[in-house]
């Protein structure tokens, strides 16, 4: 075999490890390359407790408690819903019928645990995947003009 016949096969093998390397990480990354789950497609996957999430949907009407800086309150996709319990400051653009996205942990019990609550300031800054599940469902309150 000639240096440049060995040299080609080098590099062609490189590329094929490589290339294999990439399939195998995202294989195992499947399930977690979504940045966040609504409250309808954690209940569909049935996600074990302990595992650490994003949500985002919005904040239910009439469903803010404040107990101090203990904060519960429920994300809802007009479909499920579901019961956060946060801890700490709330964004000021916090309110009840707004988008959210909270990140945190699914405890025993369905409960979800925020570590971080981050909150819409218009329409616009809503995450395109919540957006478009709520104009499926026919609750997006479109952009004002």
């Amino acid at each position: 075999m000639t240096r440049k016949g060995k040299r080609l096969t080098l590099i062609f093998g490189a590329l094929a490890v490589l290339g294999l390397a990439a399939g195998l990480m995202l294989f195992a990354l499947r399930d977690n390359i979504v940045f966040f789950y609504t409250p309808s497609e954690l209940a569909q996957k049935q996600v074990a407790p302990g595992a650490r999430l994003r949500i985002g949907g919005l904040v239910k009407e009439g469903s803010v408690a404040r107990n101090g800086k203990d904060v519960a309150f429920i994300v809802t996709d007009k479909t499920k819903d579901l019961d956060v319990a946060y801890t700490g400051l709330l964004p000021d653009l916090f309110r009840e019928g707004q988008g959210v996205v909270v990140d945190g942990m699914l405890q025993p019990g369905g409960k979800f645990k925020a570590d971080s609550v981050l909150a819409k300031h218009d329409e616009r800054y809503m995450p395109r995947d919540v957006a478009d599940k709520l104009k499926q469902q026919g609750v997006w309150q479109g952009e004002k003009k």
